[in-house]
């Protein structure tokens, strides 16, 4: 007998998720859905799924895991859509980037007697520099030597974080328990800062008057910091992400500001020393992050080398103490 385990979105994350349980087929059956129906059936024909499903509240009936792999602002209106039919004690996951939001739309809209907990995703470093993005950009090993973050509201079912550090270590990431105030601030200053950075550089050099030809001199330093808005998501989610931890941006913009406002004074000066200072302990502070990031070598309680895998029994005894030891639904078949 499996858990099944319903992924919506099928894009990196959620296909990427589906290749990783592939690994352990003994313990989940796997079922997708994306708004997309061409993106699910692709990442079905990737192997990401045992089975795709076309209805949204369909796909979570008898689903024991739900996983929403989904951008910000489309987690309210799926919860809206899924909520009568996720089965007593189920545990809802999602993957966003940042959490307080998410936790107040779980308040409102999440059924009493199901579960939430909250995972942060960081990949394999393998993967830092790939430009890859979509479902096309799913690998099994996507999260192998990363970090998961894991959120669990107040009063949280033990069994539900256990089973949410479980399913970390079946992805083969490491995990960390963390508060949502702090993780929202981390992910201001690491994941939206980054992006608005890069937009906001990018329109200041593109409505310039010489940019006719100072575009056609842009290499690959432009490239590298302007890139990031390529590589983003849409500009609908990264809005709806910063206002989301626009309290947190705030600051680490004021910090920004006020770094770039000295090196324009040392620059004013023509204060040679100050300035090779800043940029050898830039230089520095990135290469010392890439070589730990690389290795991952962070001192976390939670790596997942050397962490035996739970067994299905143990995933099952997890799921369904919930319950008073309630059976489990049968998946359904895998034809579609």
């Amino acid at each position: 007998m499996t858990v099944q385990t319903t992924i919506i979105g099928t894009g990196q994350i959620g296909a990427s998720i589906g290749l990783a349980l592939r690994e352990h087929i003994d313990l989940f059956f796997r079922v997708g859905h994306d708004k997309d129906f061409r993106v699910a059936n692709r990442s079905k024909e990737m192997g990401a799924f045992d089975r795709v499903e076309r209805n949204l509240p369909s796909s979570v009936d008898g689903a024991q895991i739900v996983i929403l792999a989904l951008p910000l602002d489309q987690i309210p209106e799926t919860l809206k859509f899924i909520a009568e039919a996720l089965q007593d004690d189920a545990v809802v996951m999602d993957t966003s980037p940042v959490k307080s939001q998410v936790l107040s739309w779980m308040n409102e809209l999440l059924p009493p007697k199901c579960h939430y907990i909250g995972l942060v995703p960081v990949l394999n470093p393998a993967y830092l520099d790939s430009a890859e993005h979509g479902v096309e950009a799913a690998h099994a090993d996507l999260f192998k030597k990363g970090t998961i973050a894991i959120l669990s509201p107040q009063g949280a079912s033990s069994e539900a974080i256990k089973l949410a550090t479980d399913f970390t270590h079946l992805l083969g990431a490491a995990h960390l328990y963390i508060d949502p105030i702090e993780l929202d601030s981390m992910m201001a200053a690491t994941h939206v800062l980054p992006q608005l950075i890069g937009t906001a550089y990018l329109n200041s050099t593109v409505d310039q008057p010489g940019w006719a030809d100072a575009r056609k001199l842009a290499g690959q330093p432009y490239a590298q910091v302007t890139g990031v808005v390529r590589h983003s998501q849409d500009a609908h989610t990264l809005a709806s992400e910063a206002l989301s931890v626009r309290e947190h941006l705030m600051r680490q913009i004021d910090a920004l500001v006020s770094d770039l406002n000295m090196l324009r004074d040392q620059l004013s000066s023509n204060d040679s020393e100050n300035l090779l200072q800043e940029f050898s302990h830039a230089r520095q502070g990135q290469e010392k992050w890439l070589t730990e990031r690389n290795s991952s070598s962070w001192d976390l309680t939670g790596n997942a080398s050397g962490v035996d895998l739970p067994t299905s029994k143990q995933i099952f005894t997890r799921m369904f103490t919930f319950g008073g030891g309630r059976k489990p639904k049968l998946p359904k078949s895998s034809k579609s």
